[in-house]
Protein backbone atom coordinates (compact mmCIF):
# COMPACT_ATOMS: atom_id res chain seq x y z
CA UNK A 1 0.00 0.00 0.00
CA UNK A 2 2.89 2.52 0.75
CA UNK A 3 4.48 1.63 -1.64
CA UNK A 4 1.55 2.13 -4.47
CA UNK A 5 1.18 5.45 -2.40
CA UNK A 6 4.73 6.74 -3.34
CA UNK A 7 4.20 6.00 -7.13
CA UNK A 8 2.01 8.28 -9.28
CA UNK A 9 -1.66 7.02 -10.69
CA UNK A 10 -0.20 7.82 -14.45
CA UNK A 11 2.57 5.19 -14.13
CA UNK A 12 -0.84 2.49 -13.82
CA UNK A 13 -3.14 4.29 -16.51
CA UNK A 14 -4.70 6.81 -14.64
CA UNK A 15 -5.15 10.57 -15.42
CA UNK A 16 -3.92 11.88 -12.09
CA UNK A 17 -0.79 12.80 -10.99
CA UNK A 18 -1.35 12.10 -7.37
CA UNK A 19 -3.50 9.42 -5.89
CA UNK A 20 -6.74 10.36 -3.49
CA UNK A 21 -7.20 8.28 -0.83
CA UNK A 22 -10.28 7.33 -2.38
CA UNK A 23 -8.90 6.64 -5.67
CA UNK A 24 -5.63 4.34 -4.19
CA UNK A 25 -8.63 2.34 -2.11
CA UNK A 26 -10.42 1.55 -5.90
CA UNK A 27 -7.42 0.65 -6.99
CA UNK A 28 -5.94 -1.30 -4.49
CA UNK A 29 -9.09 -3.41 -4.32
CA UNK A 30 -8.81 -3.89 -8.38
CA UNK A 31 -5.61 -5.29 -7.86
CA UNK A 32 -5.29 -7.02 -4.52
CA UNK A 33 -5.88 -11.01 -5.49
CA UNK A 34 -3.53 -11.07 -8.44
CA UNK A 35 -0.68 -8.87 -6.46
CA UNK A 36 -1.10 -11.58 -3.98
CA UNK A 37 -2.97 -9.77 -1.09
CA UNK A 38 -6.57 -11.11 -0.65
CA UNK A 39 -6.85 -9.20 2.52
CA UNK A 40 -7.27 -6.03 1.20
CA UNK A 41 -9.90 -7.15 -1.39
CA UNK A 42 -12.24 -5.12 0.24
CA UNK A 43 -10.19 -2.35 1.64
CA UNK A 44 -11.64 0.83 2.05
CA UNK A 45 -10.72 4.62 2.43
CA UNK A 46 -10.39 4.46 5.70
CA UNK A 47 -8.47 1.31 5.27
CA UNK A 48 -5.68 3.30 3.41
CA UNK A 49 -6.23 6.20 5.70
CA UNK A 50 -5.03 4.06 8.87
CA UNK A 51 -1.70 2.55 7.24
CA UNK A 52 -0.97 6.23 5.72
CA UNK A 53 -1.64 7.76 8.82
CA UNK A 54 1.20 5.32 10.85
CA UNK A 55 3.75 6.18 7.74
CA UNK A 56 6.12 9.37 8.37
CA UNK A 57 5.40 9.78 4.02
CA UNK A 58 2.98 11.82 2.83
CA UNK A 59 2.55 11.12 -0.66
CA UNK A 60 -0.29 12.82 -1.58
CA UNK A 61 0.86 16.12 -0.87
CA UNK A 62 3.85 18.38 -3.01
CA UNK A 63 6.49 20.06 -1.09
CA UNK A 64 9.02 22.40 -3.58
CA UNK A 65 12.27 22.70 -3.64
CA UNK A 66 14.90 24.25 -6.20
CA UNK A 67 17.53 22.37 -7.72
CA UNK A 68 21.06 23.89 -7.55
CA UNK A 69 22.15 24.51 -11.29
CA UNK A 70 24.69 26.87 -10.45
CA UNK A 71 28.31 24.82 -10.34
CA UNK A 72 29.89 27.83 -8.56
CA UNK A 73 26.45 28.38 -6.17
CA UNK A 74 28.37 27.81 -2.94
CA UNK A 75 31.42 30.05 -3.31
CA UNK A 76 28.95 32.74 -5.17
CA UNK A 77 26.93 32.45 -1.76
CA UNK A 78 29.95 32.59 0.42
CA UNK A 79 30.80 35.70 -1.22
CA UNK A 80 27.33 37.63 -0.52
CA UNK A 81 27.44 36.41 2.78
CA UNK A 82 30.87 37.89 3.13
CA UNK A 83 29.20 40.86 2.02
CA UNK A 84 26.63 41.12 4.51
CA UNK A 85 29.18 40.24 7.49
CA UNK A 86 31.45 42.99 6.37
CA UNK A 87 28.27 45.48 6.07
CA UNK A 88 27.11 44.29 9.98
CA UNK A 89 31.32 45.50 10.80
CA UNK A 90 31.19 48.30 8.65
CA UNK A 91 27.95 49.66 10.76
CA UNK A 92 28.50 48.68 14.44
CA UNK A 93 32.13 50.60 13.44
CA UNK A 94 30.32 53.43 12.10
CA UNK A 95 27.97 53.59 15.12
CA UNK A 96 31.46 53.86 17.29
CA UNK A 97 32.54 56.87 15.28
CA UNK A 98 35.35 54.70 13.13
CA UNK A 99 36.25 56.19 9.79
CA UNK A 100 35.15 53.57 7.36
CA UNK A 101 36.14 53.31 3.20
CA UNK A 102 33.90 54.81 0.82
CA UNK A 103 31.94 52.24 0.16
CA UNK A 104 28.24 51.60 0.36
CA UNK A 105 26.57 48.83 -0.16
CA UNK A 106 22.89 48.81 -1.52
CA UNK A 107 20.76 45.45 -2.64
CA UNK A 108 18.83 45.63 -5.79
CA UNK A 109 16.01 43.60 -7.72
CA UNK A 110 12.87 43.79 -9.75
CA UNK A 111 9.47 42.67 -8.52
CA UNK A 112 7.36 42.66 -11.87
CA UNK A 113 3.88 42.23 -12.21
CA UNK A 114 2.29 44.42 -9.22
CA UNK A 115 -1.32 44.31 -10.09
CA UNK A 116 -3.74 46.88 -10.21
CA UNK A 117 -7.06 45.88 -9.28
CA UNK A 118 -9.97 47.98 -9.39
CA UNK A 119 -13.57 47.03 -7.71
CA UNK A 120 -16.50 46.85 -9.43
CA UNK A 121 -18.65 48.29 -6.56
CA UNK A 122 -17.73 50.32 -3.83
CA UNK A 123 -16.46 48.55 -0.08
CA UNK A 124 -18.15 48.45 2.65
CA UNK A 125 -16.84 49.70 5.79
CA UNK A 126 -17.41 47.01 8.88
CA UNK A 127 -20.89 47.49 10.30
CA UNK A 128 -21.58 45.98 13.86
CA UNK A 129 -24.03 42.81 13.93
CA UNK A 130 -23.66 43.05 10.18
CA UNK A 131 -19.97 43.22 9.00
CA UNK A 132 -17.39 42.47 10.74
CA UNK A 133 -15.37 43.18 8.33
CA UNK A 134 -14.53 45.31 5.37
CA UNK A 135 -17.14 43.96 2.75
CA UNK A 136 -16.04 43.52 -0.98
CA UNK A 137 -17.61 42.43 -4.30
CA UNK A 138 -15.83 39.08 -5.26
CA UNK A 139 -15.50 40.67 -9.18
CA UNK A 140 -13.04 42.94 -9.76
CA UNK A 141 -11.53 44.78 -12.83
CA UNK A 142 -8.02 44.61 -14.28
CA UNK A 143 -5.62 47.37 -15.11
CA UNK A 144 -2.73 46.27 -15.73
CA UNK A 145 0.37 45.77 -14.13
CA UNK A 146 4.04 48.08 -13.07
CA UNK A 147 6.97 46.54 -12.25
CA UNK A 148 8.98 48.05 -8.86
CA UNK A 149 12.64 48.64 -8.93
CA UNK A 150 14.79 48.57 -5.89
CA UNK A 151 17.87 49.42 -4.12
CA UNK A 152 17.87 49.39 -0.47
CA UNK A 153 20.78 51.06 1.31
CA UNK A 154 22.07 48.34 4.21
CA UNK A 155 23.55 50.86 6.34
CA UNK A 156 21.04 53.40 6.26
CA UNK A 157 17.98 51.84 5.31
CA UNK A 158 16.84 54.14 2.69
CA UNK A 159 15.25 52.76 -0.58
CA UNK A 160 15.65 53.98 -4.24
CA UNK A 161 12.84 53.01 -6.24
CA UNK A 162 11.37 53.39 -9.91
CA UNK A 163 8.00 51.94 -10.76
CA UNK A 164 7.96 51.52 -14.10
CA UNK A 165 6.30 49.40 -17.13
CA UNK A 166 8.77 46.96 -17.74
CA UNK A 167 11.99 46.17 -16.19
CA UNK A 168 14.64 46.31 -19.36
CA UNK A 169 17.82 47.08 -19.50
CA UNK A 170 16.81 51.35 -19.99
CA UNK A 171 14.69 50.82 -16.72
CA UNK A 172 17.62 49.43 -15.29
CA UNK A 173 19.90 51.82 -16.01
CA UNK A 174 17.45 54.37 -14.99
CA UNK A 175 17.81 53.06 -11.43
CA UNK A 176 21.95 53.05 -11.95
CA UNK A 177 21.41 56.49 -12.90
CA UNK A 178 18.92 57.40 -9.44
CA UNK A 179 21.65 55.82 -7.24
CA UNK A 180 24.68 57.82 -8.75
CA UNK A 181 23.25 60.96 -7.89
CA UNK A 182 22.04 59.91 -4.61
CA UNK A 183 25.08 59.38 -3.52
CA UNK A 184 28.60 61.40 -3.31
CA UNK A 185 30.89 61.20 -6.38
CA UNK A 186 33.61 59.76 -4.24
CA UNK A 187 31.87 56.76 -3.10
CA UNK A 188 32.22 53.39 -4.58
CA UNK A 189 28.48 51.87 -4.86
CA UNK A 190 28.63 47.69 -4.19
CA UNK A 191 25.63 46.29 -5.48
CA UNK A 192 24.22 42.90 -4.68
CA UNK A 193 22.08 41.64 -7.59
CA UNK A 194 20.73 38.63 -9.42
CA UNK A 195 21.68 37.38 -13.14
CA UNK A 196 19.10 39.15 -15.08
CA UNK A 197 19.94 39.81 -18.86
CA UNK A 198 18.98 43.72 -17.83
CA UNK A 199 21.81 43.93 -14.96
CA UNK A 200 24.90 42.49 -17.45
CA UNK A 201 23.73 43.51 -20.88
CA UNK A 202 25.37 45.15 -23.63
CA UNK A 203 23.53 47.98 -22.82
CA UNK A 204 23.96 47.91 -19.28
CA UNK A 205 28.16 47.98 -19.48
CA UNK A 206 28.11 50.18 -21.84
CA UNK A 207 26.49 52.76 -19.19
CA UNK A 208 28.89 51.55 -16.47
CA UNK A 209 31.95 52.24 -18.53
CA UNK A 210 30.83 55.71 -18.35
CA UNK A 211 31.18 55.85 -14.46
CA UNK A 212 34.31 54.03 -14.12
CA UNK A 213 35.02 52.47 -10.65
CA UNK A 214 31.66 53.70 -9.29
CA UNK A 215 30.03 50.41 -9.38
CA UNK A 216 30.78 46.90 -8.03
CA UNK A 217 29.05 44.01 -8.67
CA UNK A 218 28.54 40.98 -6.14
CA UNK A 219 25.96 38.54 -8.56
CA UNK A 220 23.82 36.10 -6.12
CA UNK A 221 24.38 32.33 -7.51
CA UNK A 222 22.09 31.52 -9.81
CA UNK A 223 18.37 30.72 -7.86
CA UNK A 224 19.78 32.03 -5.21
CA UNK A 225 18.09 35.30 -5.29
CA UNK A 226 16.57 34.39 -1.78
CA UNK A 227 20.14 35.43 -0.67
CA UNK A 228 19.13 39.26 -1.79
CA UNK A 229 18.15 41.12 1.04
CA UNK A 230 15.81 43.54 -0.84
CA UNK A 231 13.19 40.93 -1.12
CA UNK A 232 12.69 41.27 2.68
CA UNK A 233 11.49 44.52 1.58
CA UNK A 234 9.42 43.44 -1.11
CA UNK A 235 7.61 41.21 1.70
CA UNK A 236 7.40 44.13 3.87
CA UNK A 237 5.91 46.45 0.87
CA UNK A 238 3.65 43.22 0.12
CA UNK A 239 2.38 43.05 3.60
CA UNK A 240 2.02 46.60 4.17
CA UNK A 241 0.33 49.16 1.52
CA UNK A 242 0.14 46.86 -1.28
CA UNK A 243 -2.18 44.26 0.97
CA UNK A 244 -5.49 44.46 -0.59
CA UNK A 245 -5.35 47.10 -2.65
CA UNK A 246 -7.72 48.35 -4.59
CA UNK A 247 -7.13 51.43 -7.10
CA UNK A 248 -9.34 53.18 -9.57
CA UNK A 249 -6.71 53.08 -12.40
CA UNK A 250 -3.07 51.91 -12.83
CA UNK A 251 -1.63 55.73 -12.56
CA UNK A 252 -3.48 55.40 -9.54
CA UNK A 253 -1.15 52.50 -8.19
CA UNK A 254 1.93 53.43 -9.12
CA UNK A 255 1.22 56.91 -7.06
CA UNK A 256 0.30 54.86 -3.97
CA UNK A 257 3.51 52.39 -4.42
CA UNK A 258 5.64 55.88 -4.80
CA UNK A 259 3.89 57.09 -1.20
CA UNK A 260 4.23 53.74 0.36
CA UNK A 261 8.07 53.73 -0.90
CA UNK A 262 8.08 57.38 0.47
CA UNK A 263 6.65 56.37 4.00
CA UNK A 264 9.38 53.60 4.35
CA UNK A 265 11.99 56.04 3.58
CA UNK A 266 11.21 58.85 6.22
CA UNK A 267 11.35 55.98 9.06
CA UNK A 268 13.72 54.00 7.53
CA UNK A 269 14.23 50.53 8.88
CA UNK A 270 18.24 48.40 8.73
CA UNK A 271 17.66 45.02 7.01
CA UNK A 272 20.46 42.98 8.39
CA UNK A 273 21.64 39.47 7.30
CA UNK A 274 21.47 37.43 10.89
CA UNK A 275 22.15 33.93 9.78
CA UNK A 276 26.04 34.20 9.77
CA UNK A 277 26.14 30.31 10.34
CA UNK A 278 25.10 29.33 7.15
CA UNK A 279 28.31 31.21 6.08
CA UNK A 280 30.15 29.24 8.44
CA UNK A 281 28.59 26.20 7.39
CA UNK A 282 29.12 27.01 3.55
CA UNK A 283 33.21 27.50 4.61
CA UNK A 284 33.15 24.06 6.00
CA UNK A 285 31.16 22.84 2.69
CA UNK A 286 33.71 24.29 0.62
CA UNK A 287 37.27 23.03 2.72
Amino acid sequence: MVHLACCKPKEFGYAAELWTRSALARHVRKQAVSAGYPALARAAKATVQRILDAQPLHPHKVTYYLERRDPRFLPKMQEVLLVYQQVALQNEAAQKGVPQPIVITVSVDEKPGVQAIGNTAPDRPPVAGKYPTVARDHEYIRYGTWSILAGLDLHDGHVTARVEERHRSVEFIALLQDLDAHYPPECTIRLILDNHSAHLSKETRAYLATRPNRFKYVLTPTHGSWLNIVETLFGKMTRTFLRQIRVQSRAELKERILLGIAEINEMPVVHRWKAFELLEATSEAAS
